[in-house]
């Protein structure tokens, strides 16, 4: 059977031995499963005569780490009964042109995950406001005078673009900054860009728990992201910064909702960005489940559970 990694352009560079990424951790164990596993990007992909195409390569494993041969192939989507849609943000045009190819594949011959149709019409950093009464105080503006009165408000705020990630271009203001105006300026094009503006929480300091979720299931497993030592945010992937965490009882009953909705909706693989039990964002484009320190902390092999997850997922649509 062949299976579609659909990847990032910098992974791709970085492809060989990077056990920091989800991916590989999930190419490997399907290797492992007999699985013949392609990697491509956005950029190879192609419409021919209207029929979805992707110049891809086939992986393989040697002494534990995965490798993939440089002369790509061009194959039809639809002869893979599975594609893994993992490029990371931001979700700029390329990155909508490359959803837009995966709506001439059928569906009943290709499992998609996460779905490019449900990635597209879900913004991880505005549509977390269809749990709002999980999520910190906020709003969605591009108005200077609005953000300044949500300042006033709450003293101390976070801006975030609507299209990045690992924390890019996201930052903090406290009442009185002398910076204020050209900070929101700054974030707003001058007024020009809607951002989400959200109530800072203090035990941000202490780092956000990222929830993972696989269809309907909440997973007990997590880790804390510490921030980095320059920063206010967890901005850099090592050992040190990502940290044993426990869910709580009132969380997992708190998001089991939140997966089912997801998992309806065509996203039944995300992660939740937790701080003191609300939901700051929603991970669906491409999320770290981290496998590599959950893993270590837990003594488990968190990748053979999500590999029967998709595995399960092809044999109930294609019928294998």
């Amino acid at each position: 059977m062949n299976v579609l990694f659909l990847i990032d352009r910098l992974e791709l560079k970085y492809f060989e031995f990077n056990n920091l990424v989800t991916n590989f951790w999930l190419i490997r164990e399907l290797l492992r499963s007999n699985l013949n596993v392609y990697i491509t990007t956005i950029d190879y992909l192609a419409l021919i005569s209207g029929v979805a195409y992707a110049h891809c390569c086939n992986t393989y494993e040697e002494n534990g780490d995965i490798f993939f041969n440089k002369a790509p192939e061009l194959k039809k989507i639809e002869d893979f009964k599975l594609v893994m849609f993992r490029p990371d943000p931001p979700v700029d045009i390329d990155y909508i042109n490359a959803t837009y190819i995966f709506d001439f594949v059928d569906r009943n011959k290709t499992v998609i995950l996460n779905d490019p149709r449900s990635i597209r019409d879900f913004n991880e950093k505005l549509h977390t406001l269809k749990f709002l009464n999980l999520m910190p105080e906020n709003i969605v503006t591009s108005s200077k005078s609005d953000i300044i009165n949500f300042l006033n408000v709450h003293d101390e705020i976070v801006l975030k673009p609507l299209n990045g990630c690992f924390g890019s271009g996201v930052m903090t203001l406290k009442k009185g900054d002398k910076n204020t105006a050209a900070i929101i300026n700054t974030m707003t094009r001058n007024q020009k860009q809607l951002i989400m503006v959200q109530k800072y929480i203090p035990q941000a300091r202490f780092g956000d728990k990222r929830v993972l979720f696989l269809g309907d299931e909440v997973l007990d497993v997590c880790v804390s992201k510490l921030p980095s030592n320059d920063d206010f945010k967890f901005n850099e992937h090592c050992d040190s910064n990502i940290v044993k965490a426990e869910l709580t009882k009132e969380e997992k009953e708190n998001f089991i909702p939140v997966a089912k909705e997801l998992n309806k909706s065509g996203l039944p693989m995300a992660g939740l960005d937790v701080i003191d039990g609300k939901i700051i964002e929603i991970n669906v484009t491409s999320p770290c489940y981290f496998i590599k320190e959950i893993n270590n902390h837990f003594g488990c092999c968190l990748e053979k559970k999500i590999a029967s997850f998709i595995l399960s997922k092809i044999c109930s649509k294609v019928g294998i």
